[in-house]
Formats: structure tokens, C-alpha cells, sequence
């Protein structure tokens, strides 16, 4: 009765509050991450659409899937009626999200921290800091503004040298994947703190550092759902957000992306119709000429993604150098740390997805050395990486990042 007699905008109104009730301050007591052992992948997503499941990972006899308390009862009863196995990765996430949540603030009675996870102010002002120390070294350039207008903030290191060779290093395209973050901010100060460290063919290069691609989203893990992954522009109906990295015009609309804009992979209207990808995208063309390297970082799995991610058939040409280059890198990790690093394409370890940041960079862009890290861990935490572990994914990162921009120096002579 009360619906009847309002107006069509009025009850559009009162849909849109309630949803943002529904969503403000998720909490996930009791839900589960199950790990799903089958290749049935088009049941497993029609699954998670119809159960409003979250797909943490896929791989080509894996899926592993945030179950919401209220589903995991008829979730497994659906899987067990089907004989699909599968195992409990988590069995309370909100246990760990306030573990993480208790750890950061012990870690912040310090002030900043690079072993920490930080809201995007700390980080922003941090940067800030970094520029007014080493003005000369360092400089901060606001690129564009996100949807809710926040500024996407680049940090450049300048060799000093006359049209130097580059390197862009980002992180943060995806919100929940705080780990990607930590690490740019942990190679940032490296490459600025301990430059008496360096490669010596690092001193030459001028770096390009962007910790916080998705300034909205990152934001929004921290103060209402620790787990969102897109970004937070308005859609038609009630499901907000775009994924970033299935916007660029890298096969768009193509493979691993969709149409459905309540999904975690929705691709967006068009090609950089969101204004981080299209403040990126043309900051980068402009840069492209000094562009040797581009890595872009994401969690988790433990993998060097390969181009091209857009599908099952296509490699680039230099395909054997870029495998040779992720090996070698992986094999440095794990001569330091221990820890395995698969290296290949999306579609060989993982799944196909178009509109990829680091395809399009490297076939529009035209930067030959370009590559994708999924960061640790291999599912035990999954998005929920623990503090005590920012500081051995972030250090074996920088030995990867080392070893790739060496050889992308060297080749590049």
C-alpha cells in the first residue's frame, strides 16, 4: 500500500537506501571459502550468480568460493547431490578479517609501517612526505580522479637522465587485494630509502610507482566490505561498481568478463568508460616512448601472468623471451624466499579475461615487457593475506621486479 501510492522516483529512492543498509558494514561471521575440485566451471558460476556467491579463484580443476553463512547449508547439500567434491579453505572469515584488523592497528602505535596495511589517506600523505624529503628525486602527480573524485596519485623517481628508459610499476586494481598495495608501497620506498642498494642499471631508469589504482574501492574495503573488488561507480538497478581490469580496450567484452553489471568481473558499458582506467590509460600514452617494463600487481595464487590473458589461442610473438623473463624471475624468488611461482598465460594456469590492463599495454601501448604477479598465498588467507606476511611477499616481489627490469635492460640494448 505504502509502495502503491508513492511515485516511481520516490520508490527508487527508498530501494537504493536500503540497499546501501543492506551492504554498509558487511560482516562475514560464519562464511565459509570452500575450495570445489571440478572443471565444470559454467555450473560453478551459474551456481554462484544464482546463490550470490563471491568466486575468490579459478583454475582449471579448481574454484574456491566465499559462501555467505545463510548459503552454506544448501551450497554443500548441492554440491554433495552432484558428487562434486570440495574442502573448507576457511571456515570463518570474518575471524580472519578481524584478526587482520587487530594486527594493523597494533602495527599502527608505530605511525606508518611498511609491513602494515594503510587506509588511502595514510598512504597519500606518506607519498607526500616521500616527495618533500627528496624533492628532487621524487615527485607526486595526481593523474585523474576516481568516481567519487578522489585523486589517483602516481609517484615518479627521476634518474636525472635525459629521456630515460622507464618502469611502471601499479597495484590496487582490484580493492580487497590489500597485499598488491603493501607491495608497491614497499618497493617505492626502496627504490627511494636505499638507492645505495639498487642494481646499478636501476640508477639510470626513471620509475613510475601507483599503489592505489582503485582509490574508491580501496577505500571502501576499509570502512564498509573488506572484501569489495570493483570499483564504485553507479550502475542501472542496485549493483554498483566496474572491474577495472576488464575495462581496457584489450579485447573487451571478450572471454572471463561480463555483461551483468551485479557481477565481480562486469566489464563496464564500453571501454574505458570508468575514469581510472581512462586516467591511467592516458597517462601511460603519454609516457610510452621511455616505457621498458610495466608490472602490474594483483593477489593471490603465486603466479607470473603472461600476455596474452585474452584468450586460449593467442601469444605475442616475443611469447619464449617473456616466459624466459617470468622463469627467471620466479627462480630468484624462490632462491630467496622458497616460494614457487608458476609462470605462464591466463589461460594455461588460469582462465582467459579480456580488457586486461597489461594486454593493452603492451599491444596499444607498445610496451614490449609486460607481465602480471599474482601475490601470495596459495589459498590458505587467500585475499585476507595476514600483517606478519606483507614483508616476505613484498621482499620476494622486489627480487622478481629486480631480476625482470635487469633483463629488460639488458635485452633492451
Amino acid at each position: 500500500m505504502f509502495f502503491a501510492i508513492m511515485a516511481g522516483k520516490e520508490i527508487a529512492t527508498v530501494l537504493v537506501l536500503l540497499v546501501y543498509l543492506v551492504s554498509a558494514n558487511t560482516r562475514f561471521d560464519g562464511s565459509e571459502v570452500l575450495n570445489v575440485f571440478s572443471n565444470k566451471h559454467h555450473l560453478l558460476r551459474s551456481l554462484a550468480r544464482v546463490e550470490g556467491l563471491d568466486v575468490w579463484s579459478q583454475n582449471k580443476t579448481n574454484t574456491e568460493i566465499l559462501v555467505p553463512s545463510s548459503r552454506v547449508g544448501s551450497v554443500k547439500r548441492f554440491l554433495d547431490k552432484k558428487k562434486i567434491p570440495y574442502s573448507v579453505m576457511i571456515q570463518n572469515v570474518q575471524k580472519l578479517i578481524d584478526e587482520e584488523q587487530y594486527s594493523s592497528q597494533i602495527s599502527m602505535r608505530e605511525g606508518f609501517s611498511l609491513y602494515n596495511y594503510h587506509t588511502l589517506d595514510e598512504i597519500y600523505e606518506w607519498m607526500d612526505s616521500l616527495s618533500m624529503k627528496y624533492p628532487e628525486l621524487v615527485s607526486i602527480e595526481t593523474i585523474g580522479y576516481s568516481h567519487e573524485n578522489r585523486p589517483i596519485k602516481v609517484a615518479k623517481i627521476h634518474s636525472g637522465k635525459w629521456r630515460a628508459k622507464a618502469v611502471f610499476l601499479d597495484g590496487g586494481i582490484h580493492a580487497r587485494e590489500w597485499i598488491s598495495t603493501a607491495t608497491v608501497v614497499y618497493i617505492l620506498h626502496e627504490l627511494v630509502e636505499n638507492r645505495s642498494e639498487l642494481p646499478s642499471s636501476f640508477l639510470d631508469l626513471d620509475f613510475y610507482l601507483l599503489p592505489v589504482f582503485n582509490p574508491d574501492g580501496y577505500e571502501f574495503t576499509h570502512t564498509t566490505n573488506r572484501l569489495w573488488r570493483k570499483n564504485r561507480s553507479y550502475n542501472r538497478g542496485f549493483c554498483k561498481g566496474t572491474d577495472l581490469n576488464r575495462n581496457f580496450d584489450a579485447h573487451f567484452g571478450g572471454l572471463g568478463t561480463s555483461d551483468n553489471r551485479c557481477d565481480d568481473i562486469y566489464r563496464g558499458p564500453y571501454a574505458f568508460s570508468e575514469p581510472e582506467t581512462k586516467a591511467f590509460s592516458e597517462y601511460i600514452l603519454k609516457i610510452k616512448e621511455n616505457l621498458i617494463a610495466y608490472i602490474s600487481f594483483h593477489s593471490y595464487s603465486q603466479f607470473i601472468l603472461l600476455p596474452h590473458g585474452y584468450d586460449y589461442k593467442s601469444y605475442p610473438k616475443d611469447f619464449k623471451e617473456l616466459k624466459a623473463i617470468g622463469s627467471y624471475a620466479a627462480l630468484t624468488i624462490r632462491n630467496v624466499g622458497g616460494e614457487t611461482y608458476k609462470v605462464g598465460r591466463p589461460a594455461d594456469i588460469l582462465y582467459p579475461a579480456a580488457g586486461g590492463a597489461y594486454d593493452w599495454v603492451k599491444e596499444t601501448a607498445g610496451v614490449k615487457y609486460s607481465f602480471t604477479y599474482e601475490l601470495r598465498d596459495t589459498g590458505k588467507f587467500g585475499f585476507l593475506l595476514p600483517v606478519k606476511l606483507i614483508k616476505p611477499t613484498a621482499i620476494e616481489a622486489f627480487v622478481g621486479v629486480k631480476a625482470m627490469v635487469e633483463c629488460a635492460v639488458r635485452n633492451g640494448k
